[in-house]
């Protein structure tokens, strides 16, 4: 298996995102990204882990000069078909996000990281890296996985019955553990695979933009549109309890070195969690009726949705 695990979904991967994104992306987390990326005209902008290069077509039809780039060499090949197929002017390379050695300094106004930061296991690393290739009035606009609410197999959805009233709840524990983590992705009714991703704490998120000269000036919890709540069982949970952030960071000054070299958190992660599962919660005698159910959408779906 590659490195995280991605090569291995590559054409499942294209095949449910298309040109438009999933479900999840088109009707809950990219409407809430793309309106604090705002306005893209003329802007030399990198999508860091670009998958597919969905959304890197997005930008260059909407006028901005795009690169793309992504670890997984399968995946881009379906982004560079693509755009053979209908040319935007997207320059898709094989990179790794924190090592973006032939790109110069100050070399972009815009940075986005679209459901990618959390899948990176040297992100401070990836992050300084963004902050050397960003202008200094540039911006840098990443979503991730919600740290607070998605935190893998140890977070779930609980309903309960009580007084013939259906009440939802988040239940989450280990919040504090970093760690490396294999997600299930379900391609198929029979068959699953595993990428590898790693659960942060918020602080360490903010820890890693501040130690890179990155300043959060925004902070977005998507909530779903009607097609999500019309298509997706979760759609009334993620209305209450968002799964998904949104962050906008600007620089404000350049870490001296020894601050930079400091940056810590979750580089070599110490421990792995097996793959997530949904489980069924058993009702206690004199207790309200209790469902449970995972949520997210890291955990992937049946192509298609």
């Amino acid at each position: 298996m590659s490195e995280g695990g991605w090569d291995e979904i590559a054409a499942w991967r294209d095949f449910r995102l298309g040109e438009t994104g999933d479900l999840w992306h088109r009707a809950l987390i990219d409407p809430t990204l793309l309106d604090v990326v705002g306005d893209v005209r003329g802007l030399d902008l990198l999508d860091l882990g670009c998958g597919n290069g969905y959304l890197s077509r997005r930008f260059a039809r909407a006028g901005a000069r795009v690169v793309g780039i992504d670890r997984s060499a399968p995946t881009l090949a379906f982004a560079r078909r693509r755009e053979r197929a209908a040319p935007l002017g997207v320059r898709f390379q094989v990179r790794d996000a924190a090592r973006l050695t032939g790109t110069s300094g100050q070399s972009f106004d815009l940075v986005v990281a679209n459901m990618t930061l959390m899948d990176i296991r040297h992100a401070a690393a990836a992050v300084r890296e963004v902050a050397r290739v960003l202008r200094p009035e540039g911006r840098f606009v990443f979503s991730i996985s919600h740290p607070c609410f998605d935190v893998d197999t140890e977070s779930t959805w609980v309903t309960e019955l009580a007084l013939y009233e259906e009440k939802i709840w988040r239940k989450v524990r280990r919040y504090r553990e970093e760690r490396e983590i294999d997600v299930p992705w379900k391609i198929s009714e029979t068959k699953k695979r595993w990428t590898k991703s790693y659960h942060r704490t918020l602080a360490t998120y903010a820890r890693y933009l501040r130690e890179a000269g990155l300043a959060i000036v925004r902070l977005e919890e998507p909530a779903p549109l009607p097609e999500i709540l019309e298509k997706s069982s979760q759609g009334r949970m993620i209305a209450e309890i968002p799964l998904h952030l949104v962050v906008e960071a600007r620089p404000f000054a350049r870490p001296p070195a020894a601050a930079a070299a400091r940056s810590g958190g979750l580089n070599a992660p110490a421990s792995r969690t097996p793959g997530r599962s949904h489980r069924g919660a058993v009702p206690r005698s004199g207790s309200p009726r209790r469902k449970r159910g995972t949520g997210s959408a890291r955990r992937g779906s049946t192509p298609g949705s």
